[in-house]
Formats: C-alpha cells, sequence, structure tokens
C-alpha cells in the first residue's frame, strides 16, 4: 500500500495534458486561467470624481463660486474652469481640467448659480478624487496563470479590457458502475439486488467543475464485458466504481489490463478506500474507485477532484480545521482514517459506526475527522484535524 500524498502525486502524473482554448468570459466562470493576464488599458483612464458635489478650486473656498457647468460619467465637461469657478459633477465622472478638488453636495449651499461651503468641507487639496491608474495601469499584471476565475476575477478581466480568456478545455470524464447486483434507481430491485448510486455521487460531487460526463452505465461482472466498454471509452478520465478488489468478481484489473492498459498502483493506505486502484489506458486516465458508497465518496473528495482541478489548471487544498473533540477515539493502525463526524458548537462529534457501506451517516455529516496512520489515542477535548465536507 502506498500513502495517500504518494497516490495523489502519482495520479497527476499519469494524467494527460489537457490543451488551452479560448472562451467568451461568460464561459469561463469557476475555470482557471492557463495564461497570466496584464491589463489592456489603464483604470481609470483619467481622473474622477469619487462623490457627487462640485469639482473647483480648493484656494477658493469658501466661496463664493460661479457654476459654470456639469460633468456626469460618460458625458465630462468639455471645457476647463477657471478662479472662481466650479462644475457640478457627479460619481465616476470626469474631473474637469483646472479642478484639484472635489466638494461633496451634503457641504455646498446653491442659490442659483452661486457656490458656497456649507460645512466643514474637504479639509485638504485632491479630497474625493480617483486618480488615473487608482486600480490598475496598461501592462500591469492582474492575474497569474492557475488563478481561479471566480465572479470578481471575471469582473477584472472584463474592465481590463478582455472578451475572451485563455483556459484549459473541458475534461471529458466517463463513469461506469460495475456489479451483476445493481440495478438503474427507481427500478425494481431484486432480492439480492442494489440500487446503483455511485454513479450518481461521483458526477455530484464533480458538480461545477470543467467537466463533461459520459455515464457508461451499469457493466456486469462480466470481464470481456467490462473489457469491451473500456476499448470504446474515448475519454480524459475513466472513472470506475466497484470490481476494484481482489475478489473472484472484481474484473476491473484483469480487464484493463486485457483491454491493453496498465495498473501504476493498487491498494492505498486509508481506510475507507483501500482498494483503489489508477492507470492508463491509451491516452485515458484510468481510476478504479471501491464499491462500498462511503469508500467512493472519500476517494473522490480525496483523489478525484483534486486529479480533476489539476489537469484544469488549478489547486484544490484541503479544507481543514482543528475542533476540540467531544469524545475520546482509539490509537489508529496503519492506515489514514476518514471518521465521518458532525460540528456542534465548536465541537466535533465522532458518528457512532463508520461501516462504509452507510450513506445515511454520510449525508448527516458536515465533516470528517482525519486520523493519521499510527495516530495515538485521543481524548475528549483533545485538538484533531477535520475535514469540512458539508
Amino acid at each position: 500500500m502506498i500513502s495517500l500524498d504518494e497516490a495523489l502525486a502519482r495520479l497527476c502524473a499519469l494524467a494527460p495534458a489537457i490543451p488551452a482554448e479560448t472562451v467568451p468570459l461568460a464561459q469561463a466562470a469557476g475555470r482557471w486561467l492557463a495564461e497570466p493576464i496584464a491589463a489592456k488599458r489603464t483604470q481609470p483612464m483619467r481622473d474622477l470624481s469619487a462623490m457627487d458635489g462640485y469639482a473647483l478650486r480648493f484656494a477658493d473656498l469658501p466661496g463664493p463660486i460661479a457654476v459654470v457647468g456639469e460633468s456626469a460619467a460618460g458625458r465630462g465637461f468639455a471645457g476647463s474652469i477657471g478662479p472662481g469657478e466650479a462644475v457640478r459633477i457627479f460619481t465616476g465622472a470626469p474631473l474637469p481640467a483646472g479642478a484639484d478638488t472635489i466638494l461633496v453636495q451634503e457641504e455646498a449651499a446653491r442659490d442659483g448659480d452661486v457656490l458656497t461651503l456649507d460645512g466643514g468641507g474637504p479639509g485638504s487639496v485632491g479630497r474625493h478624487i480617483r486618480r488615473a491608474g487608482l486600480d490598475f495601469s496598461t501592462g500591469e499584471a492582474l492575474l497569474a496563470a492557475g488563478d481561479r476565475l471566480t465572479p470578481p476575477a471575471l469582473a477584472l478581466a472584463a474592465i481590463a479590457g478582455y472578451a475572451e480568456l485563455p483556459v484549459r478545455r473541458t475534461i471529458r470524464v466517463a463513469i461506469a458502475a460495475t456489479g451483476d447486483e445493481l440495478v438503474p434507481p427507481g427500478q425494481p430491485v431484486p432480492p439480492d439486488g442494489l440500487p446503483e448510486s455511485n454513479s450518481i455521487l461521483v458526477a455530484a460531487m464533480l458538480a461545477g467543475l470543467p467537466v463533461s460526463i459520459e455515464q457508461l452505465g451499469i457493466l456486469p461482472d462480466d470481464r470481456a464485458a467490462i473489457e469491451a466498454a473500456f476499448t470504446r471509452v474515448d475519454a480524459d478520465l475513466l472513472i470506475t466504481t466497484g470490481g476494484a478488489s481482489v475478489g473472484d468478481h472484481d474484473l476491473v484489473r484483469p480487464a484493463l489490463e486485457a483491454a491493453g492498459g496498465q495498473i501504476d498502483f493498487w491498494r492505498i493506505a486509508m481506510r475507507p478506500g483501500k482498494p483503489m486502484l489508477a492507470g492508463r489506458l491509451r491516452d485515458t486516465l484510468v481510476i478504479g474507485l471501491p464499491g462500498n458508497p462511503v469508500a467512493a465518496f472519500v476517494t473522490t473528495l480525496r483523489f478525484v477532484k483534486p486529479l480533476v482541478v489539476a489537469m484544469a489548471g488549478g489547486t484544490l487544498p484541503l479544507a481543514t480545521r482543528h475542533l476540540p473533540l467531544a469524545g475520546p477515539l482509539p490509537a489508529n493502525d496503519h492506515r489514514a482514517d476518514h471518521l465521518r463526524a458532525t460540528i456542534q458548537g465548536g465541537i466535533v462529534y465522532s458518528a457512532g459506526r463508520q461501516d462504509s457501506s452507510m450513506l445515511r451517516t454520510l449525508a448527516h455529516s458536515d465533516c470528517m475527522i482525519l486520523r493519521a496512520p499510527h495516530a495515538p489515542a485521543a481524548l475528549a477535548g483533545d485538538s484533531v484535524e477535520v475535514l469540512m465536507i458539508g
């Protein structure tokens, strides 16, 4: 068995290179930049007013001052102001030539076109002006390769002059469940059957990432049938669930090898999720997840999601924190444990039973307690590392 860190590193090394493409801003949300971008323009392009009020010369206060025009956003004052003159101005409007200060309208008294100070005033020259280049200037680096294109990042790219951005193309993911006992969700379940849930689980966990998912359906416990399905796969990533262990009906490994694939590693020192495997099939990365649903969840959380994000050009750090335990935990063995748990009042409570087939426990958990290999026994009140999953 190999460690979690080694497994993730080897997975990322196996991943195919995903080429870049240029997409409109509206299609780039949530993706990761493939190349750095620099500003194509200066923002703001010229000095602007940060307040509604009057643009004037500070030396002319307290007045009286003659109002000689108006400056609005997108429609600036065409001339310049001289001594004893002011221009009515609005937030975001260009500062007229000759002005050096904004008098906010709450501190101004106006009688016709005559303006006087009515309050404390701006206090110093240059108040309430947004200088040209306050946000950024042409050529300035704005976003780096690998940055996530969040809504603010997209808005920044738009105002910097971009209509489209370079990102990795959408990752093609194929998902197959294996097992004679499985039936599609909602179908009648025979006495020895089980509704298939893992493909729903994995696809839902990848929602929001730049992937296109092809569901291959349920494959029987038949090596020839699994091999045939593998030979037809055209994807960047093939994910199977079930059939990755050592039983007589665990046929993913031999079917993968018969289809011309190679196994890179199999079995990880973790619980649940030990029998996960990884390999290549032509240009496709293959991940064989365990069949138990909680194990499929944990391996998708720890390996598949970070891998897909890496293939998309980004990184996905673990969302962990440290919290006190509600009750004791025994010493751990040689595998890294992932214990379903809930947080109440800043204290973490381990679920009573941790069987990897129990989906209800998982559905009602908002975190997992991470226990390192050979971790000593923990007492109530001890601080433990918690991975958020809610």
